[in-house]
């Protein structure tokens, strides 16, 4: 690792895979690719340098670092090649428990000097992932939101044999990149911000498909509304913070009853049938028809502008 930079290989390219290439890249850390279809890696260099270069128009990144990372971007011929000489491991392929089991397999003899190895499942627990591994105290889950390059949060999960140095470390190095890593203690199915954002998206959908709103309202509602509270504060703090001197006890005292009543007239289904999947896509891809790169471009602005906002303020 040389001074201040930490060499990386990403084995996976698809979404995931390129905005980890992207943020590393945007720090100037040399990154090797690594991906068994055929010219994913070759086909992902180009979009890994556009989404590097552009944290550098929303002011998230500095020109010589993104120029160093993108001369140093490299696609490998072999995950050996990808990986031999690489401080981190990072593994975002498919959704599989197999196929991740049989990759962590691998890096016990490609990558043999690797200080921490990592898997951005969103969901499988660290101890199923490395079940087949000699040496599962260097391996944890690294789980990012989307894109990567651009919101902080970090979701780490370690598994019952991971050393708490290499948990220590790979938050030092997070933090060299500006994210914001948290910890969780007691892996559950799609750790915290899978579940929170499962169990609001569940409620958007109810109220889209019994006609209470549209999509674009629904949508809007919720970035204005509680998002951007929660984004400044989060939900335990938001509600302590409504109720002044009374704090969330007397928050509680004054309107627990009014959510209790909420939780019992919200949806519990946990399953979508094929016509309301049918209602739903329609209704979005409707709502947003040609225009989804424009609004992808104006949502990264939007991104860039909270963080820089939220940074300035907490720098003050």
């Amino acid at each position: 690792m040389s001074e201040g930079k930490v060499s990386v290989a990403i084995i996976g390219t698809g979404d995931i895979g390129r905005g980890w290439a992207a943020l590393c890249v945007s720090a100037g850390w040399p990154v090797a690719l690594f991906d068994t279809a055929p010219h994913a890696a070759e086909n992902a260099t180009a979009e890994i340098a556009e989404r590097a270069e552009r944290l550098l128009t929303l002011d998230r990144a500095v020109a010589y670092e993104v120029e160093d990372g993108i001369k140093s971007l490299r696609v490998a011929r072999s995950l050996l090649q990808a990986c031999e000489s690489a401080d981190w491991i990072i593994e975002s392929v498919h959704e599989d428990l197999i196929t991740k089991q049989k990759l962590f397999e691998q890096f016990e003899s490609a990558a043999p000097y690797a200080k921490v190895v990592t898997s951005s499942s969103s969901a499988l627990h660290p101890k199923d992932i490395a079940a087949r591994c000699r040496r599962p105290d260097r391996m944890l889950i690294a789980h990012p939101l989307n894109p990567p390059e651009l919101i902080p949060l970090v979701e780490l999960v370690p598994g019952p044999q991971t050393d708490g140095m290499t948990l220590e470390v790979l938050k030092a190095w997070l933090r060299l990149l500006h994210r914001l890593p948290v910890t969780i203690k007691k892996p559950v199915p799609g750790f915290v911000a899978g579940r929170i954002a499962a169990a609001v998206w569940r409620e958007a959908i109810d109220l889209v498909l019994t006609g209470v709103i549209d999509v674009d309202d629904l949508d809007r509602a919720v970035s204005v509304g509680p998002a951007l509270g929660w984004a400044a504060a989060g939900p335990h703090l938001t509600y302590h913070l409504a109720a002044g001197d009374k704090g969330v006890k007397g928050f509680m005292q004054g309107l627990l009853g009014t959510f209790e009543n909420l939780w019992a007239n919200l949806p519990t289904w946990s399953k979508l049938e094929p016509d309301q999947q049918k209602q739903l896509i329609g209704a979005i891809e409707k709502t947003y028809q040609g225009k989804l790169e424009q609004i992808r471009k104006s949502r990264d602005r939007r991104l860039a502008g909270i963080l820089k906002g939220m940074e300035g303020a907490r720098q003050g």
